[in-house]
């Protein structure tokens, strides 16, 4: 028998195992905030960044979204076997009304090699219908169903307007107090039923969910973070 093969099968073997534990112990934690706190943690990362240098550059993106999407807590984790989860709304817009939200999951796979877990949070400005629609499909896989892209700052801001019309979502995060366009590409998006049907208190799609206006007192400080911050275009 050879001995390096047996000594290389057991070594995968175990990494398999440990990053099943590790990432399904993160997922844990990335998904046990409620629709209300999906909400609350919403407004407080909506904040955080239009405090940022430049928030300006997300801003010229958004005063013509379609939509947003918000992951107030995404967990990457790193054990051989990489991955990032987060649980996160959107709400749609039209005329500048709001409408929504409809709840959906964030996740992902990568290769890595670094050991720990790093908590982001994520603003996802939709552009276009195409974007819209990636998020009530079960399942869309970023940069393979649908375009997506870092969100442009600084100076790269300045083709926000050109960038727009390139991709279908564009991403920001923000990590520790610094804000940064990120790729998403290769991320899935899923639907979560469990959370809509928590805020809506019956069973409705994500399609028919971003077809209810935000009126609701609930979701009100949030489309009026989102104003907030979409003042702040250049």
């Amino acid at each position: 028998m050879d001995i390096m093969k047996v000594r290389k099968g057991f070594y995968g073997f175990l990494a398999a195992v440990l990053a099943v534990v590790v990432l399904g112990s993160v997922a844990d934690r990335a998904w046990a905030a409620s629709a209300q706190g999906i909400i609350s943690d919403s407004i407080d990362v909506l904040r955080d960044m239009a405090k940022q240098e430049d928030a300006d550059a997300m801003a010229d993106v958004l005063k013509d979204a379609r939509a947003v999407a918000i992951v107030p807590a995404m967990v990457k984790a790193g054990l051989i076997i990489g991955g990032e989860y987060g649980e996160g709304l959107i709400l749609r817009r039209e005329k500048g009304r709001w409408y929504g939200p409809s709840y959906y999951n964030l996740g992902g796979g990568s290769l890595g090699l670094q050991i720990g877990a790093q908590k982001i949070s994520l603003v996802l400005v939709v552009t276009n219908e195409d974007g819209v629609r990636a998020f009530l499909n079960s399942r869309t896989k970023l940069g393979a169903d649908v375009s997506v892209a870092a969100g442009p700052t600084g100076r790269r801001a300045e083709a926000a307007t050109d960038a727009q019309a390139k991709a279908s979502i564009y991403s920001y995060s923000m990590t520790k107090g610094l804000f940064a366009g990120v790729s998403l590409e290769g991320s899935v998006i899923s639907v979560s039923v469990k959370r809509n049907e928590d805020y809506w208190k019956k069973k409705l799609s994500a399609d028919d969910a971003l077809k209810q206006p935000a009126k609701d007192k609930r979701i009100l400080p949030l489309t009026g973070a989102l104003d907030n911050l979409a003042k702040k275009a250049r």
